[in-house]
């Protein structure tokens, strides 16, 4: 099956093939490592063929890692398969899955189309895309592993049938036959063996282009539940998603942070995003002395002298011996514990400060005996 002179591709291990079937199967972790790309994606959207796949394959998974590593007796069983069988025959394993996974797809660019005008658009003529979203999903389930099939058969299939939506309102009835009859047409005309083994790509490659399908099944998510997503406020009243986001982004709250990060980037520009982390590390407040300083009621340019001062007169006004009701006395033990932190951190920071400054004053004179 192997064309001469290809190189063999790396060896796939039965044990990782479990490890990651457990750990991401429902994801397709697993059918990524063994190069079954249409696989994983499938298994992504519908998070492990809605469970009851994922968990069927704990005894299918060798017969995977023998067909990725091209095992000489699964070959041979194929090539016999395909002697017997001018065209795969019927799989109802395969024919459930093209039926579920086009209807998921269909029904997630149905529920991605706007009710409302976008920029004074009507996009509700999206809607002719759900035959064809539909038939990827029958397509793409299709072509997984050793079968294969052309797009236009279920395409065709899918856009003849549609139009019944518009005599059968039951959404549920014209959906179901809308990917039915793509998937009958699927295994009738489109499906026959691939013969040739697909084209190896690298694994960054493969990711990318996973990472697009999976980006564009992303977006429909995203444009249901904006226009169809609801939050409920404090009184219990729904509220649409696209109407919050947009009060949200015309609110004082936003314009004021919106404000504050145009200042950021402007400040930036003249002095560097150096200076910005500085500021915002010193705003940050890391070692507490700001807090320290409004503990005390003292302004960060206060001597060491006036912090001692402070600190001696709070711990003898705040001290719990004081006090003699028990639910008084914890709250000024609190309040007396709140004083000796931040004189603390204060006296510390003093030290720390004058420890540095009398580094930074003997090191000319350091440098100026050694030269």
């Amino acid at each position: 099956m192997s064309p001469k002179g290809s190189s063999m591709p790396s060896q796939k291990s039965v044990i990782w093939a479990y490890l990651l079937w457990l750990v991401g199967g429902i994801f397709g972790l697993h059918h990524f490592y063994l190069r079954r790309d249409r696989h994983a994606f499938v298994w992504w959207t519908t998070l492990g063929g809605f469970g009851i796949g994922w968990l069927g394959e704990v005894f299918r998974i060798p017969r995977y890692v023998r067909d990725a590593n091209e095992d000489p007796k699964y070959m041979q069983d194929l090539v016999n398969r395909i002697l017997r069988n001018k065209k795969p025959p019927f799989s109802m394993n395969r024919f459930t899955g093209m039926l579920m996974v086009g209807y998921t797809w269909g029904q997630m660019m149905m529920w991605a189309v706007p009710p409302i005008e976008v920029w004074n658009i009507n996009l509700r003529y999206l809607n002719f895309l759900i035959p064809l979203v539909a038939s990827l999903g029958v397509w793409t389930v299709g072509n997984i592993g050793r079968e294969q099939g052309s797009l236009k058969w279920p395409l065709v299939a899918a856009y003849i049938t549609y139009p019944i939506r518009y005599f059968i309102y039951d959404e549920t009835v014209w959906f179901t036959l809308m990917v039915l009859a793509a998937a009958l047409v699927f295994d009738t005309f489109s499906k026959e063996w691939r013969r040739k083994p697909r084209k190896q790509y690298h694994c960054v490659k493969r990711a990318a282009v996973l990472g697009m399908c999976a980006c564009l099944y992303l977006s429909l998510w995203c444009s249901y539940l904006y226009f169809y997503g609801t939050i409920t406020d404090s009184e219990g009243d729904e509220i649409p998603v696209y109407e919050a986001l947009h009060h949200f982004f015309t609110s004082p709250w936003w314009l004021d942070v919106k404000q504050c990060l145009i200042d950021t980037y402007y400040y930036a520009q003249h002095h560097g995003w150096y200076e910005v982390w500085k500021q915002i590390i010193e705003l940050s407040d890391p070692h507490g002395e700001q807090n320290a300083y409004k503990v005390l009621g003292l302004g960060p340019d206060a001597s060491q002298q006036e912090i001692t001062s402070t600190w001696r007169r709070l711990s003898r006004e705040n001290h719990p011996d004081k006090v003699k009701d028990d639910h008084q006395r914890r709250a000024a033990q609190e309040r007396f514990m709140e004083i000796q932190e931040a004189y603390e951190i204060l006296s510390n920071s003093k030290h720390r400060r004058s420890r540095r400054n009398k580094k930074d004053n003997s090191e000319p004179f350091t440098k100026s005996h050694s030269m």
